[in-house]
């Protein structure tokens, strides 16, 4: 994520069930000038759908190449709309791969990639981000499977691609001694930051380390007392803070933002007055775009809907 000022962000997700349950796990384009007022995109439709694999695709998250040249979007091949089973089960005898498209313009997607990633006992592979390692000269692709045929605690695993269509071999990456999901990292001022649920106790960690492979320190944070969250985003605003949009499940409120001027120090603050959605989000990702990049989206896609408080 870069640590410039953005003109405007994109978001990408899927949406609460109660919209469209049949296409809510698809890829649904929404975009904000300043990170905080959101319109869903295309009729609040769907603008990328997986026929493959289980049929849907939660947990998207979008990145910008290196270069700059091209995008990728990977994700959870899921759709628990269409599973026969209970939600436990997904974790056991769910899928082992992602689900990767790229562009060169946000506009014209390619064909959907099945990757798999996931250890060969894993019960799932769920939440996969990536980030660009100027060390290594990669990208970490990383994501939480159960293993042991997903009878065992949720952990973070790791690949390492360069075009997003070969993958090395699963590495562990994060391990606790309470189930681990949902982790985002960012680069900021020399220092890596990851953000991780604690899938026991239901709030969110706070590390950081100067390489993506190095020892990580955890920030004391006020985050580990903020309960019934997950998916945590950050990103810098428009206005120069830290946001750290974070997905309160538990009250079904949908994302709120954390906001903070400094993210070495831990400390964040809920700041929902002016965040505005026209759906309720479901987990996703954001991405920093140009005025050019959001004004060909409007083009393209429309953006009619009526921002409101979404309940």
């Amino acid at each position: 994520m870069s640590n410039s000022k953005s003109e405007a962000f994109l978001f990408v997700h899927f949406i609460d069930k109660k919209y469209n349950t049949a296409l809510s796990e698809q890829i649904y384009f929404s975009v904000s000038r300043d990170g905080l007022t959101w319109k869903t995109l295309n009729s609040e439709n769907p603008v990328l759908i997986s026929q493959v694999g289980e049929r849907g695709i939660r947990d998207p998250f979008i990145l910008r190449s290196k270069d700059g040249s091209r995008y990728y979007i990977i994700g959870t091949d899921l759709n628990v709309h269409l599973r026969p089973d209970s939600w436990a089960t997904c974790t056991q005898n769910g899928s082992r791969d992602i689900l990767v498209w790229e562009s060169e313009d946000l506009i014209n997607w390619s064909d959907v990639r099945v990757c798999t990633v996931a250890p060969e006992d894993a019960g799932c592979a769920w939440a996969p981000e990536a980030i660009y390692d100027e060390i290594n000269d990669n990208y970490m692709v990383f994501w939480a499977s159960k293993t042991n045929k997903g009878r065992g605690k949720h952990k973070i695993f790791q690949s390492r691609t360069k075009d997003f269509k070969t993958f090395t071999p699963p590495e562990l990456y994060i391990e606790r001694d309470s189930d681990v999901i949902d982790t985002d990292i960012i680069e900021s001022d020399g220092y890596y930051y990851r953000f991780s649920k604690d899938e026991t106790n239901k709030c969110i960690l706070v590390e950081r380390a100067r390489s993506l492979d190095g020892e990580f320190e955890t920030i004391s944070s006020n985050l580990c007392t903020v309960f019934g969250v997950e998916d945590p985003q950050c990103f810098k605003l428009s206005d120069g803070r830290w946001c750290l949009l974070l997905d309160e499940y538990r009250t079904n409120n949908g994302y709120a933002p954390y906001v903070t001027e400094d993210l070495g120090s831990g400390i964040f603050v809920k700041d929902s007055e002016k965040f505005r959605t026209t759906v309720k989000f479901r987990h996703g990702g954001v991405i920093p775009i140009s005025m050019e990049e959001y004004d060909r989206l409007i083009a393209t896609y429309g953006a009619n809907s009526v921002v409101k408080n979404v309940v």
